[in-house]
């Protein structure tokens, strides 16, 4: 901020002797009280003394630059997550050990490093990614600043200065706005200069139309939409010529308030539900760990420290350092075999798989923890304009005069988008256009300043959108018969041929201006069969008291009696109530003052049409000849969207900016109402609902919900309210107005092709077609994402329960450690990751979007599953140190001839007090063979149990990772059995356990992979001990996922009312 930022929200003080409240309502007041409460004339404006002593005190027009979070801050938030704090623990301590033990030297140095420099680089990975999205939080913020003007047109010191840098503006500084113009501030219309002013304002308020505007004072109370005589920073003229004052600057403006609530929402963003889950489950794990390792220390107390009793008291107390460092080393090994650390890159590689599937439907994920939470979305709040609808005004209705006074004849139109070939007019007799059709085609397409254009495979207006969809109307009506003559070949090939026609027919020669009072807009054209004739489109109410006859069928004129005008406006309440805005059409040939006019300066018909007050009289006795109801069509497909968000539990709540009857109409069309369903307590306006008295109750009611002439403040509050209630709120929006409350919510969605940069850059998924129905598709994906998710952490949970069973085994037993931990890092890591990544490639359930959404608190793992997982974990314990023990006491397993390498045989009693081997007498061992090496005990027979036991530690190993991948297939599903769920409906998974098994043989059979990792080649019959050890665990499994289908029901029973009273 520059000079003076200090001083925002303080009171207006314009002289020493005066302060005045920054609150004055300029809107309520006329223009002389605003002059005189802002001290200045709008001949002269302010003098630059008295602008620079305001900026003084109201600094300067810009927005306030919050202070970002430092780059530190940011690391050390990174590391504000449970799992991330326990693995950095666990490479501190290897760290250190690995230096204590360095002193060795040769190869068991390099193998002490790897494991606390690989958890390191997994933790600066982690913590790059999540600084790179946390940067990218403020965008909003900075891409809001871009929609500021730049320069201004200012009158100070009676001149005018055309290029003032807008951020100089103070309050009382008079403005002269133009069409094109960005509004460079808060601002109130002094005059108008010419007969209409109209501002593109919907990116602020959410109204779907150009709002025209006033120098009439309003209500005090009125809401944004409702103050005409207001024109806001960040807006822009779309038509006219004004003068303005500026009232609020900088972050007192309305862009200002929402700058502030977006800052103000991204404070508060929470983690996602599956981040939470993912908390609660390290905090678990802290807790697990530190019992096991208490329990591995207290089992192995007596190896490294020991003591006699004297006279009943412990005396000569013996300390091992070395045996207790190496049980700290176990406790370290239990910590690494505890925590699933390729999790983190599983997540994030399944969540960037999903944001591809999501992609390809037209849904661009900003931030990857979206996908996972669009799964459990219990309530989509949606914008109306060009979210539920196409943001494309379309002709609805055509309204023709019948064969005979007090007839009418109406057709339906099709269509929703400016494109001349979407849809066609129901009844419309093609070719044989009647003089009263062509009449009406011929006003649509001649009184008529807008375009349509082709933009790649859309059609774009260009102008004002209601005079577009006039121009697409003509080109659905065709061309009348024997007119196809008038238009050359080359003609046949553009978009409006049909306009084309009839402005080449009837060449305009002068224009009257629409304005607010008379709400109608008149051509004079030069016609080839009738001479000169007045075209005329505008309000019905106004054409009718402005018209005198009606136009029949065959252009025959007669009177316009009070049934016939009484038929009319019968007509057109009919259609208001439906939501469509009504254009009539008129038209007159005796124009006695324009017989010779032919657009010359010098003519005296012409200074009639520099005066705009003269333009009712000209377009007085007027020929009336039908009128159209036009509207912004809601979109094709959304309808069955709402029906299948009804299916999925989902609730819809429809929050817009424009008026309360439209809304209503497109909701009872689209299926949010019924069509004959009674919404007084259902539909809304921002005001009355912040006005509620129990808001929380109305937003439980079941069913959809309206909120019409929303203001940011009230999308912000029914979204935090929703989110206080423990709803998982998708919000959407396109405009400025949006970007607060996309912010906060949990899901904000922004348009692709509509949306403002602002709203996009507050959002976390973008709809690259604006299409609604594309919310629905995308939620349908994370939720088979989040199924897909829940099995491979699952998997991975498993088979750390399994390590940890492992290691715990071994140091309760007293048996030399069977794995270290680099090889449970190795398992971890990359065994485990490609089966649990092909997890994320599991097909969806067919009844997805039939089920209600789960709720955000829900169990990642229940008590069932838990249950599960622990006996095969325990399992995958008994196997890995029972293939241990068995390596090292028998020479033949199940028929399986162990005998080949010739290693030594030892009664369990030995290896479980293997500590003791020194005191043995006569104790010997062979050499034995793995692969191409012997190894030799000659020296030290006690080795056998150190470094001899390398072949019964790659056994271990070996068993580790294929009971792994026969557990991946158990996790297929949750419930069902391989027999209706074989593998081969995911053959992703049957590729990963190949990647998996494959890179298990290539640190086996590779010698310098194989010394790092401290394993040996293994045999034939030694691979064959690993797979009947291994195979059972499917077995194991099935069996409890019987179990789990036969006790389903009662499970569900028990668990639902006990999650109800936790609620309550």
């Amino acid at each position: 901020m520059g000079k003076g930022s200090q001083n925002y929200g303080k009171s207006v003080s314009f002289d020493t002797s005066s302060s005045k409240n920054d609150s004055f309502p300029a809107w309520a007041k006329d223009v002389k009280e605003c002059e005189e409460e802002y001290r200045v004339n709008h001949e002269t404006g302010l003098s630059n003394a008295e602008a620079d002593k305001r900026r003084a005190i109201h600094g300067y027009n810009e927005l306030e630059k919050h202070e970002g979070t430092s780059i530190f801050k940011l690391v050390l938030e990174q590391f504000n997550d449970t799992l991330v704090r326990i693995l950095l623990v666990a490479a501190v301590v290897s760290f250190v050990l690995a230096y204590i033990d360095g002193d060795e030297g040769g190869e068991k140095e390099i193998t002490a490093f790897v494991e606390p420099l690989v958890i390191f680089l997994i933790l600066i990975v982690n913590a790059i990614v999540g600084i790179w999205q946390e940067s990218n939080a403020e965008k909003a913020l900075e891409a809001l600043k871009e929609i500021q003007s730049d320069q201004a047109s200012v009158i100070r010191d009676g001149k005018r200065i055309s290029n003032l840098p807008a951020k100089e503006l103070v309050p009382g500084d008079i403005v002269e706005l133009r069409v094109g113009d960005k509004v460079p501030a808060d601002m109130r219309v002094l005059s108008l200069i010419s007969s209409t002013v109209r501002v593109e304002q919907g990116s602020l308020t959410g109204e779907s139309e150009a709002v025209s505007k006033t120098v009439k004072v309003v209500p005090e109370n009125s809401d944004i939409q409702g103050k005409k005589c207001m024109v806001f920073a960040g807006t822009t003229v779309v038509n006219g010529h004004c003068l303005c004052m500026v009232t609020h600057t900088g972050m007192n403006s309305e862009i200002g308030k929402v700058h502030s609530q977006i800052h103000e929402a991204s404070q508060s963003e929470e983690d996602t539900p599956l981040k939470k889950k993912l908390n609660e489950f390290g905090e678990l794990l802290t807790l697990i760990i530190g019992v096991i390792c208490a329990l591995v220390w207290l089992i192995n107390v007596k190896y490294f420290l020991s003591w006699e009793y004297v006279d009943g008291w412990p005396r000569n107390f013996k300390f091992s350092f070395e045996k207790c460092t190496y049980y700290f080393e176990i406790a370290v090994a239990l910590a690494v075999a505890a925590i699933p650390e390729g999790l983190p890159a599983v997540i994030t590689t399944c969540l960037a798989l999903g944001t591809r599937k999501m992609a390809q439907k037209n849904a661009l994920v900003r931030k990857l923890p979206s996908v996972e939470t669009l799964g459990c979305t219990t309530v989509i709040c949606s914008d109306k304009t060009g979210t539920l609808t196409t943001n494309q005004m379309a002709v609805a209705k055509l309204v023709a005069v019948g064969s005979r006074a007090g007839t009418l004849r109406p057709f339906n139109v099709e269509g929703t988008t400016y494109s001349p070939l979407d849809g066609k007019i129901e009844g419309w007799p093609v070719g044989l256009m009647d003089a009263n059709l062509q009449m009406i085609a011929k006003i649509a397409a001649v009184c008529n300043d807008a375009d349509v254009e082709q933009s790649g495979n859309h059609y774009v207006a260009t102008g004002m959108p209601t005079e577009a969809a006039l121009k697409v109307l003509v080109e659905k009506m065709g061309f009348p018969e024997g007119f196809n003559n008038h238009v050359s070949s080359s003609t046949h090939k553009d978009l409006l041929r049909c306009c084309q026609l009839w402005n080449k027919l009837d060449q305009r020669i002068a224009t009257l201006e629409f304005d607010r009072d008379r709400k109608s807009m008149g051509v004079i054209v030069n016609s080839s069969s009738r001479g000169k004739s007045l075209l005329v489109k505008g309000a019905v109410e106004n054409l009718l008291e402005r018209s005198s006859h009606i136009q029949l069928l065959d252009g025959s004129i007669t009177e316009l009696d009070k049934y016939s005008r009484e038929l009319i406006l019968e007509n057109l309440h009919e259609m208001s109530t439906s939501a469509l805005r009504c254009l009539g059409f008129a038209y007159k040939d005796d124009l006695e003052d324009f017989k010779t006019y032919n657009g010359d300066e010098d003519h005296p018909a012409h200074q009639l049409l520099l005066d705009p007050s003269s333009y009712s009289s000209i377009e007085s006795r007027l020929i009336f000849v039908g009128m159209v109801g036009l509207r912004d069509p809601p979109r094709k497909e959304v309808r069955q969207a709402i029906e299948d968000c009804k299916a999925a539990g989902i609730r819809v709540m429809v929050i817009t900016g424009d008026n309360k009857n439209t809304a209503e109409a497109i909701c009872r069309e689209i299926g949010v109402f019924g069509p004959h369903e009674d919404i007084s307590s259902r539909s809304l306006t921002g005001r009355d609902f912040m006005a509620h008295q129990d808001q929380k109750n109305h937003l439980r009611q079941m069913g959809g919900l309206l909120f019409s002439r929303a203001e940011p403040r009230h999308k912000q509050e029914i979204v935090r309210l929703l989110k206080d209630d423990g709803e998982v709120v998708a919000m959407t929006g396109d405009g400025v107005n949006d970007a607060p409350a996309l912010k906060l919510a949990d899901i904000g969605i922004a348009m692709g092709i509509a949306g403002t940069e602002v709203a996009k850059e507050a959002s976390d998924m973008v709809l690259a077609d604006d299409n609604f129905s594309t919310i629905v598709a995308a939620v349908g994906e994370g939720r088979s994402i989040y199924d897909n998710m829940k099995a491979f952490i699952r998997y991975m949970i498993s088979s750390n329960i399994g390590e940890v069973a492992s290691i715990f085994l071994t140091a309760a037993l007293g048996i030399p450690e069977g794995m270290i931990p680099v090889q449970l890092l190795w398992v971890n890591l990359v065994t485990d990751g490609p089966p649990a990544t092909a997890l994320g490639f599991n097909p969806p359930d067919k009844d997805i979007m039939k089920k209600p959404p789960r709720r955000s608190d829900d169990s990642l793992i229940t008590a069932w599953i838990l249950f599960r997982y622990l006996v095969i974990g325990l399992y995958v314990g008994v196997a890995t140190v029972g293939v241990f023990i068995i390596w090292y006491t028998h020479n033949t397993f199940m028929g399986i001839d162990l005998s080949g390498d010739g290693h030594s045989l030892v009664t369990y009693n030995q290896l479980a007090h293997w500590d003791q081997c020194r005191t043995w007498e006569n104790f010997s061992v062979k050499p034995f063979t793995a692969g191409s090496q012997v190894f030799t005990f000659d020296s030290n027979p006690c080795d056998y149990f150190q470094s001899g036991k390398i072949k019964a530690s790659t056994l271990s190993l070996s068993v580790l990772v294929a009971i792994e991948m026969f557990n991946s297939l158990n996790a297929l599903s949750e419930d069902s059995s391989l027999v209706t769920m074989p593998p081969w409906v995911n053959p992703w998974l049957l590729l990963a356990m190949s990647i998996s098994f494959g890179l298990h043989f290539l640190i086996l059979y590779v010698p310098f992979l194989a010394q790092i990792f401290g394993i040996v080649p293994l045999s034939l019959n030694e691979w064959l001990l690993v797979l009947a050890v291994s195979l059972p665990v499917i077995l194991i499994d099935e069996v409890l996922k019987f179990i789990g289908r036969c006790t389903s029901g009662w499970r569900y029973s028990v668990a639902r009312p006990l999650a109800k009273r936790k609620e309550e």
